[in-house]
């Protein structure tokens, strides 16, 4: 097996998979090499420049096992040139069947999404990805490659999605996020979900034992919602609303606002809370002003005091705008 030596991030081993995906939608992945023990505890991921959003242990220059045939040696065989090469996309997402790029300026996409089909034989469909728009969060999406199919399962740490990628959104860098969500909620925790989707955050909740009352406006996203409770077996422990948030009266012991604009509905999430609970306020932030923009938009909206717990960057959002999440406690 040939090796090749280049840029590394360190993570803990029980990271791996999360990092792997915060990376690819990072767009630093590198497809080229494979992933490789780094020391007894920890996994080396191949990257092609230091990530700015993705926590790491460390960036170091490693030795990693190279890919037999990666997307660059498909091109190269169907006539690419070093040009067209350089400009294909780095990293990627495969959710389920789909496989979901950014190709920026990328020339020949169809030809570049054949590729990806035979390197990932088991997808069906490449789609084109672009941006998303507008109070129900539609992505803006080209199938480029493949049958066409956009209706697909994604399984997330044993979490299945059902998703039409063509009509609901679903990012692959929340991923380390959705996992999250789902190992802090403690069993019968009354979980108010103000902007449920699919079940992003409401999903690993609910199999973690919380009772989660789950509003989404869009009824293409809740009746995936609805088929998603079914098949994870949480029907019992997921309420689904169709409708505004605003709308719903609920007590809960945490509130999820998994939304870029979340803080302009600050005031109905904290009349949900009840005190000593627990709010997760996302938002779109231009990164020198966070966390401090969202914290203030909390601690000014709120009635009692607020205990911050902590604050991360979940993933870039665009450039010098970061997608970030505030975590504070409503004091009784």
């Amino acid at each position: 097996m040939t090796t090749s030596s280049g840029l590394v991030a360190v993570v803990e081993r029980v990271r791996t998979e999360c990092a792997t995906e915060a990376l690819r939608a990072e767009c630093v992945y590198d497809n080229s090499r494979r992933i490789a023990p780094f020391d007894d505890d920890r996994i080396a991921l191949p990257i092609d420049a230091p990530p700015t959003e993705t926590p790491v242990d460390a960036v170091r220059e490693f030795e990693l096992p190279r890919r037999e045939r990666g997307l660059e040696d498909l091109l190269e065989s169907r006539g690419f040139t070093d040009a067209e090469i350089e400009r294909a996309p780095r990293s990627w997402a495969v959710l389920g069947s789909v496989i979901l790029v950014e190709f920026g300026d990328c020339q020949r996409r169809g030809a570049v999404g054949d590729a990806l089909l035979e390197l990932h034989g088991a997808a069906e469909t490449v789609l084109a990805r672009g941006g998303i728009g507008g109070v129900t969060r539609d992505p803006d999406v080209e199938v480029v490659a493949g049958v066409g199919d956009t209706e697909t399962v994604h399984v997330e740490h044993g979490t299945e999605y059902a998703l039409d990628l063509a009509e609901v959104m679903f990012s692959p860098g929340n991923k380390a996020e959705r996992v999250r969500m789902g190992e802090i909620v403690d069993p019968g925790e009354r979980v108010l979900d103000m902007f449920a989707g699919v079940g992003y955050f409401a999903l690993p909740m609910a199999r973690a034992g919380a009772d989660v009352t789950a509003v989404e406006i869009d009824p293409r996203s809740y009746r995936l919602l609805v088929e998603n409770a079914a098949r994870n077996g949480v029907t019992d422990r997921i309420d689904a609303v169709l409708g505004d948030c605003r709308d719903v009266t609920a007590a809960a012991d945490r509130v999820v606002m998994g939304y870029y604009d979340a803080h302009e509905y600050l005031d109905a999430g904290l009349a949900a809370l009840e005190p000593g609970g627990t709010v997760h306020l996302h938002e779109a932030t231009p990164e020198p002003l966070f966390p401090d923009r969202p914290i203030e938009r909390l601690e000014s909206a709120a009635d009692h005091p607020i205990e911050l717990l902590g604050s991360r960057v979940v993933k870039s959002h665009s450039e010098g705008v970061v997608h970030g999440v505030v975590d504070a406690r409503l004091s009784d």
